[in-house]
């Protein structure tokens, strides 16, 4: 079943926490298409106002312009809501082993703040943003949820906090909480700029830009690159599990798995680009070198049917990015 079958109660308010965001845009517009009311809380930070402009005249839509660091903010956001994806958070491994303060911050106490204030509310559900990153260093493959190792950078930490408060708000509040392992995720939307922009965006732009990218390390780690189609379905699916499922967390992937210098020279082929060769730069401190899912406990308690490969994805998304770049 397609995300847009899916039927929520009649006047159904979403929150969407980090909603100008790449991953909490595109839920917005999945939401506001589907029909139902969205608002959408960014302190635009990272996310940016151009992703959300669109949804301006839609008069389902609201903009709150706040910080989860703030809890009355977050008690006012969901005041009134029927449901929340919390997707606002810092990402990027290396800007974390930068920052760990601003980390420990936002993403846990900002994700608790959104807890606690949807306990408050009543919330019906909340569906959360993890991370692949919580099995740390755990090489087996694929990944499989009960199997997690130690984290190896403080964001990673900070998603496994996450995961613990969301299972303790579910047992002792009886807040149904889903916690959502996203495994690189790419697509239209998400940003290429930035010295921590992620790998697919960086690439594209660059070689639009007739600009060789750098390469962390030898290219030779695998990822398991996940089209935002397949994120979109995730966290919608998710919102009409049952109760009983509450507290766990789930591998959100397509379940394949890409070499970073496959991955290079696709993008160059696909772009006319072959000429432009990368640079091979030194390994980034935290980063894990092989990451592949396990995603059959996402499809048999949510439903999760992923119909966007890596192939489909990357022609998708290189196009939208030839248009709006």
């Amino acid at each position: 079943m397609s995300y847009r079958d899916i039927e929520f109660e009649n006047d159904s308010v979403f929150l969407v926490t980090g909603g100008a965001g790449f991953i909490g845009s595109n839920l917005c517009e999945a939401i506001l298409n589907m029909g139902y009311k969205v608002r959408c809380l960014d302190d635009l930070s990272i996310g940016k106002q151009e992703n959300v402009d669109l949804f301006i005249e839609n008069k389902n839509y609201e903009f709150i312009k706040g910080d989860i660091r703030d809890y009355d903010t977050c008690l006012k956001a969901s005041d009134g809501v029927d449901y929340i994806l919390h997707q606002a958070a810092w990402g990027s491994v290396p800007r974390s082993v930068e920052m760990p303060l601003k980390y420990n911050d936002i993403n846990i106490k900002g994700t608790l703040n959104i807890f606690e204030a949807a306990r408050q509310n009543n919330i019906k559900k909340v569906v959360y943003a993890s991370s692949s990153s919580v099995y740390g260093d755990e090489e087996t493959l694929p990944k499989k949820e009960g199997k997690e190792g130690y984290p190896l950078s403080p964001y990673a930490l900070t998603k496994q906090v996450d995961e613990k408060y969301a299972k303790i708000y579910a047992d002792l509040y009886n807040l149904d909480t889903y916690g959502l392992r996203y495994f690189n995720v790419f697509g239209r939307r998400q940003d290429p700029d930035g010295a921590y922009a992620a790998v697919i965006p960086k690439f594209i732009k660059l070689l639009l830009n007739n600009e060789s990218p750098t390469i962390n390390g030898d290219g030779k780690q695998s990822r398991d690159f996940t089209y935002i189609e397949n994120v979109v379905e995730a966290n919608l699916k998710a919102l009409k599990a049952d109760s009983k499922y509450a507290g766990e967390a789930f591998n959100i992937a397509y379940g394949g798995r890409e070499y970073l210098n496959d991955i290079y020279d696709i993008l160059a082929e696909l772009l006319d680009k072959e000429d432009i060769r990368p640079i091979y730069g030194p390994d980034r401190v935290g980063d894990i070198k092989h990451s592949n899912a396990d995603i059959s406990k996402a499809k048999g308690v949510l439903g999760y049917d992923p119909d966007w490969d890596f192939d489909k994805g990357i022609k998708e998304a290189i196009d939208w990015y030839v248009k709006n770049l």
